[in-house]
């Protein structure tokens, strides 16, 4: 697979396993199961199993090669590239130098050995990765990572456990067997972590293999393991790191502490003494708790998870270099649209407008909010169409600004007309 920036992508009709620029990104992993069902019937709930027979489903992301050319030529150290073996020990020690360094050759000697090649935050090295992970976020609001699995045939990397996050398993050459038990923690929080003394599996209640191009969703708390059948197994996690209502009402309370001194006051002196009475105790806590949960409160802790989330998101640049570039000869008959898998929060003001974008804020004049609005929520139009009041030159200094900020591209055009520039 290509991984060059910009990313090209053939006419849909020609290779219909990538997806389409106007597709979710969601209905394209979780396809042919419909986004409205996955959300009724599966997420946070029950494992959901899609089998394709489209072995080249997932090529776009990545390929064997690539994850060589990670452990081989991008200098990635323990433990973002870790061995993990379900049947013995292996420690740091057994493939690394100087600490963290890796020791490649002893990696590749433990993974024909049997020990499985863990590379975590893969969405932070490879750009199609990276781009996958952003789209999702936009779509679900919350952070996305990926760690990818490189397992020898035959072998296991990891014992039975559950994760503390959601999990997209993709499958993208090889096969891999999985085995999914009980829930011996419904939705644990992270710091639930699994414990095998304490966490019984329980006995199998579903089996199947991943073959390229299948994708699997397990949600966090559901126990599973997997081994590789007789081929190299490759596969994608990527997992979801969601926030919750827990944290959402605790940031409410802690909101509310700022504005009413009851929350400040400390607890009755003698507390923690044997024969406290606290039944009192407990009836001021259920009313500072009632009193806490005003829709001011309940706002401003939305508002700050949204710019908690916004303002650590990196907007997937690839192929900016070559956007600044072609500036100068923009006219009003180019193709652009909104850069995909950008995460930000337009505000309005009486003469101005603002968009929060990772941890910046830019500015425009209020009187571009309907062009403005237009060029963030279509991805690909002539710029002279432009609704609204602005004459030419001024939407071709709109989109210039859009561009040198990363939240609009230009559709290049590529030579044979069969291929044009895409971030996917």
């Amino acid at each position: 697979m290509a991984v060059l920036t910009p990313i090209l992508r053939l006419r849909a009709e020609e290779n219909p396993t990538l997806q389409p620029a106007t597709d979710s990104t969601l209905r394209w992993l979780i396809d042919p199961t419909g986004t409205r069902d996955f959300f009724a019937n599966y997420w946070e709930k029950q494992p959901l199993v899609v089998k394709r027979r489209q072995p080249h489903y997932f090529d776009s992301l990545l390929s064997l090669d690539d994850v060589d050319r990670v452990i081989t030529t991008m200098d990635r150290r323990y433990p973002d590239v870790a061995l993990k073996n379900a049947n013995r020990d292996v420690t740091a020690r057994d493939y690394t130098v100087q600490g963290d360094h890796l020791d490649v050759a002893k990696v590749y000697q433990l993974f024909a050995e049997g020990s499985t090649i863990t590379l975590a935050f893969l969405d932070n090295v490879l750009p199609a990765l990276n781009l996958f992970c952003r789209q999702l976020e936009s779509e679900f609001s919350y952070p996305f990572q990926t760690n990818v699995y490189l397992t020898p045939p035959g072998a296991q990397g990891a014992k039975a456990h559950y994760d503390t996050h959601d999990v997209f398993v993709l499958q993208v050459a090889g096969s891999k067997e999985w085995t999914i038990y009980g829930t011996p923690v419904e939705l644990p929080l992270p710091g639930q972590e699994f414990d095998a003394d304490a966490h019984p599996m329980g006995a199998p209640t579903l089996q199947f293999v991943l073959e390229p191009g299948d994708m699997a969703y397990i949600p966090r708390g559901v126990g599973h393991d997997a081994h590789s059948t007789d081929t190299v197994s490759l596969h994608i996690t990527t997992g979801v790191l969601r926030y919750t209502w827990m944290n959402l009402l605790l940031e409410m309370v802690a909101h509310a502490g700022l504005n009413d001194s009851r929350l400040r006051h400390a607890l009755p002196p003698g507390f923690a003494r044997p024969g406290s009475v606290m039944a009192p105790w407990q009836e001021r806590a259920r009313t500072l708790l009632e009193s806490a949960c005003t829709r001011e409160n309940f706002e401003a802790a939305l508002n700050a998870f949204a710019d908690r989330f916004v303002s650590t998101s990196t907007p997937p640049l690839m192929g900016q270099m070559a956007q600044m570039a072609a500036l100068d000869g923009l006219t009003l008959d180019a193709t652009v649209g909104a850069r995909p898998g950008v995460n930000y929060r337009l505000h309005a003001a009486e003469d101005f407008l603002s968009i929060d974008c990772s941890g910046r804020t830019i500015t425009f004049p209020a009187f571009a909010r309907e062009e403005l609005n237009f060029a963030l929520n279509h991805e690909r139009f002539v710029i002279g169409d432009l609704p609204g009041s602005l004459d030419d030159a001024g939407k071709l200094t709109l989109v210039r600004r859009l561009i040198r900020e990363g939240l609009v591209m230009i559709h290049l055009p590529q030579a044979g007309g069969d291929v044009e520039h895409s971030e996917r």
